[in-house]
């Protein structure tokens, strides 16, 4: 058999064969790239098209605006209040923002028919002896909770940390003070959601005494109290009002949203956004009961509005309802655990104010530790 001699014709024949077998793959490359390209650019044509298409809806129909401002509601309600010009504008959010404010003064100002009698029973009579606490699962369409019920409002005392400088846990607080049960109450300051917990806002009062003012005594500040007699005080008063009434145990926040057995927010539109939420409520026997609500956890409990609230309020026999603070702080804690789910990536947050449940209130010992210092001068950011 013959073998080809190099550069005979028949050898570059066999070379040029070679080759075309060698560039056959880069042609496969070529080919692949190109229907990549073809994938890449019907996936960006279609993600622009859902946009366009999401954006008209979002922005032009009525269901789109509703879910906007319900968005931009949810936003409000937090520390990024800033944040929901990007869905409405700043313009529009100045506009929502005053326009809260301004419901929760009418809400306010709307006379208490004082509808509560707390139970004075005689000596004599048999009664049923409640557990001083109780607590119930509640829930709705996105959200999961639960409703505290304290039977004696007497019961209740407003807690504050235990050191100087730093707020404390509501589980800590219980534990410290050996309470059966609590839950996070008034409102702080709280820069960047990184603060320290030790700064309230407005004004705290504990066993009838004022703990913290940040105002004048002729200042007024939405409140949420229980007066000498157990009943459920709320709207917007000033420190001086608040003795005179025989306040015992008060902090600051807002709104009041039932009113003589009447929900004040008129649909979920009204309810200030989706958000975990702490909320304290009476029956016109005196019973206090406390929703908490979990939330930001998809799958779990994504949380509720003002208006959830109300109506689980309203079902169960409310006649005065106000709101306390809620998001990250929203925390129920009873038997030195806690019971809910709290939506903070840290945990459980460090606070300035609890709402305790005591089997002797009178004994608990709570003392001021804000006595002496200016509210101004305050670093709530120092840990």
């Amino acid at each position: 058999m013959s073998v080809p001699m190099p550069g005979s014709p028949r050898t570059q024949t066999t070379a040029a064969a070679a080759a075309k077998k060698k560039k056959k793959p880069v042609k496969k490359k070529k080919r692949r790239s190109s229907t990549l390209a073809s994938i890449t650019l019907y996936t960006f044509f279609f993600m622009f098209l859902f946009g366009s298409v999401f954006s008209l809806w979002f922005f032009l129909t009525e269901s789109g605006t509703n879910l906007r401002l319900m968005m931009a509601d949810t936003i409000i309600s937090t520390q990024h209040r800033d944040w929901a010009k990007y869905l409405i504008g700043e313009e529009e959010l100045k506009k929502r923002v005053d326009r809260y404010w301004a419901q929760f003064d009418t809400y306010s100002e709307i006379k208490d028919k004082d509808l509560v009698r707390v139970d004075h029973k005689p000596a004599t009579t048999v009664v049923e002896k409640k557990p001083p606490v109780e607590i119930q699962d509640i829930e709705g369409k996105n959200f999961k909770g639960k409703l505290l019920i304290v039977n004696d409002p007497k019961t209740l005392r407003i807690a504050v940390p235990g050191t100087r400088g730093k707020g404390e846990k509501v589980s800590s607080m219980v534990k410290r003070l050996g309470a059966i049960a609590g839950v996070n109450a008034g409102g702080f300051v709280d820069p960047e959601w990184k603060g320290n917990g030790f700064q309230p806002t407005g004004l705290v009062m504990s066993g009838g005494k004022i703990f913290y003012n940040d105002g004048g005594m002729n200042t007024r500040n939405h409140i949420v109290a229980i007066d000498k007699e157990g009943k459920l005080i709320a709207g917007k008063y000033t420190p001086n009002e608040l003795i005179k009434m025989g306040v015992q145990e008060a902090v600051t926040f807002a709104p009041k949203f039932i009113v003589n057995g009447v929900g004040m927010i008129k649909n979920q539109a009204d309810g200030w956004g989706i958000a975990p939420r702490t909320s304290m409520a009476q029956k016109a026997d005196g019973t206090i009961m406390f929703a908490i609500i979990d939330g930001r956890q998809p799958g779990y409990s994504i949380g509720a509005t003002l208006y959830d609230i109300q109506n689980i309020f309203l079902e169960h026999g409310a006649v005065t309802a106000a709101n306390l603070d809620g998001g990250s702080s929203t925390v129920l804690v009873k038997d030195n655990q806690i019971l809910n789910k709290p939506s903070s990536e840290y945990g459980e947050r460090y606070l300035p104010t609890a709402w305790l449940v005591f089997e002797d209130p009178a004994k608990a010992n709570i003392k001021n530790i804000w006595e002496g210092l200016d509210p101004s001068k305050i670093d709530p950011s120092k840990w």
